[in-house]
């Protein structure tokens, strides 16, 4: 359908269009005038060159450029042109054989001095043409790398989504994974109708409440997160009561410090999980440290044979999300021998990046 928009701009087109084409005469008339004072002859000349070059030219423009040259068909590009030369170069010579016949009554000293050289005529036509077509070319390259940046952002925005997505499918996994661990604790305390389960219950609580309003966040402070860690290590203590023996050691906190909510949990629940009990007593060693711009966590914990641990959902989750959030910004070591598992994990702070 068409609008009055659509009209309006194909009518201005049309006169950008017809306002070239007679500065095109223009040119001829003074090109072509030069050393003539037969303006009657010159003009007529002139205007029969009109057709031969705006044909030309549009061939050039809206065939052989857009459907041949930007598409890299280079040989069918210059075949096409190889014709499109011959049959303007035919009608050029029939332009001459025109001035000399119709124009000068075969009178070839009243012919304008520029129309008797063929050369000439075909440098004024040409490059109206060439002129034309390197602006056309212009235009649709610069097209081209609008086009192509926009498909580039597009895409951006595209794995940014899908990035999204797989790192709420993470968290998801996580979720689940740590409420299925603390509530068999807490249905083992429940059974036994112990004293601890009340405390137990708000610990949860806190822990609930963490995940409910922070988890979601891209990151959150360091210290957030270290109070987060308290809670379930006093959890677990509850739990596991004088069979544990924890060291948890801070230092050097800085209290703007961001990291990824749930970052540090799954090694620490994997201590829990998959820790053995030597001479009845589980043992846990966490270090975590803040400097120039780089956290560092270590953690390590009595543990069976190499082919009896397993890493579980937790540790597989956690080195994807490292990957997605930190890529090359981190690095990661786990080592697993016969009586200890140890992690030791250093994070490159996104202020890092700014200084």
């Amino acid at each position: 359908m068409l609008t009055p928009h659509f009209i309006l701009k194909q009518l201005g087109r049309l006169g950008l269009h017809i306002l070239f084409w007679c500065g095109v005469l223009l040119f001829y008339t003074y090109f072509f005038g030069s050393g003539s004072s037969n303006m009657s002859y010159v003009l007529s000349f002139s205007l029969f060159l009109m057709p031969i070059t705006i044909a030309t030219t549009y061939v050039c423009i809206y065939k052989l450029i857009p459907d041949y040259l930007m598409l890299k068909k280079y040989a069918l590009f210059g075949l096409y042109s190889l014709y499109t030369f011959i049959i303007s170069a035919y009608l050029i010579i029939l332009s001459i054989f025109y001035g000399l016949i119709y124009l000068s009554h075969f009178e070839y000293n009243n012919m304008a001095p520029v129309s008797q050289n063929l050369l000439f005529v075909m440098i004024g036509v040409y490059l109206v043409t060439t002129v034309v077509s390197a602006f056309k070319l212009l235009k649709l390259n610069l097209k081209q790398v609008e086009n192509t940046s926009k498909l580039e952002h597009q895409i951006l925005e595209t794995q940014l989504k899908l990035k999204e997505q797989e790192l709420q499918y993470l968290k998801m996994q996580i979720h689940p994974h740590f409420l299925f661990n603390t509530l068999n604790t807490m249905y083992g305390f429940s059974l036994k109708k112990a004293d601890e389960t009340p405390e137990m219950i708000l610990k949860l609580s806190n822990l609930l409440d963490y995940l409910l309003y922070q988890i979601d966040k891209p990151f959150v402070l360091l210290t957030d997160e270290i109070n987060h860690i308290q809670d379930y290590i006093a959890l677990e203590s509850l739990r596991f009561n004088k069979t544990l023996n924890i060291n948890f050691n801070i230092e050097n906190i800085s209290e703007t410090t961001k990291i990824a909510p749930m970052l540090f949990l799954p090694f620490i629940e994997n201590s829990f999980k998959h820790g053995v009990l030597k001479h009845g007593i589980l043992n846990i060693k966490i270090d975590l440290s803040f400097k120039d711009h780089m956290i560092y966590f270590y953690i390590e914990n009595t543990s069976a044979s190499s082919s009896e641990t397993k890493s579980g959902i937790g540790l597989e989750n956690i080195k994807k999300r490292l990957e997605m959030l930190y890529k090359d910004a981190y690095t990661l070591s786990i080592l697993n021998t016969n009586s200890t598992f140890k992690v030791r994990l250093t994070l490159k702070t996104e202020d890092a990046f700014a200084n």
